[in-house]
């Protein structure tokens, strides 16, 4: 029977930590590059510091309109409220009127 070779013994010998030091590659590579990396973290933080201010943005158009619901109560409507939605939904507000927007308060 023949004998292999010294070089197919070290090759067989060194496929496994070979196949091992491949595997921790990819996943190491991975854990830093990948979509949930170490990398992306920077992107996460600018995306949420974005997320938060259109959250308050819509916070406070919540509020003008919760406000304006608020108004147009049928129980205690307020009278300059209606007539400014009437004249705007009918269209019979002239060119030179101005219409004042109420705060609320």
């Amino acid at each position: 029977m023949r004998r292999p070779s010294t070089f197919r013994r070290m090759l067989r010998r060194a496929a496994v930590p070979a196949a091992v030091l491949t595997v921790l590659a990819f996943f190491g590579g991975y854990a830093v590059l990948g979509p949930n990396g170490v990398l992306a973290y920077g992107d996460y933080k600018r995306q949420l510091v974005k997320r938060e201010r259109d959250y308050q943005a819509l916070d406070r158009r919540r509020q003008v309109w919760k406000n304006r619901v608020a108004l147009l109560n049928p129980d205690h409507a307020n009278p300059d409220m209606v007539d400014e939605m009437v004249r705007k939904e009918l269209n019979v507000a002239h060119p030179d009127e101005v219409i004042v927007p109420l705060d609320g308060k």
